[in-house]
């Protein structure tokens, strides 16, 4: 009789965060100041069960106190020895 094999399910290891650059009426940006990683956009990881343009929308808000609204798709950055993919609005 031959053997099945029955592969675990594992989940996945890469990380999708975003970040939102956010500028004011003279052109300044705004950078927050983290304890590990100094100055800083905005952002962090997307939750489960959540877009990317909602998590841009509620990182920022959590962070900074600050309600936005995502006008444009910057780019996306990844960090492939952190395996992280990383979202700018």
């Amino acid at each position: 009789m031959e053997q099945v094999k029955h592969e675990v399910y594992q989940p996945p290891k890469h990380i999708v965060s975003v970040a939102t650059i956010v500028l004011n009426d003279k052109n300044e940006i705004l950078l927050i100041k983290g304890p590990k990683r100094g100055w800083e956009m905005p952002g962090g990881q997307v939750e489960e069960g959540e877009s990317i343009k909602e998590a841009a929308i509620r990182e920022t808000k959590e962070e900074t106190g600050i309600d936005v609204e995502i006008i444009k798709f910057c780019g996306i950055f990844q960090n492939v020895g952190r395996s992280i993919c990383n979202t700018f609005f």
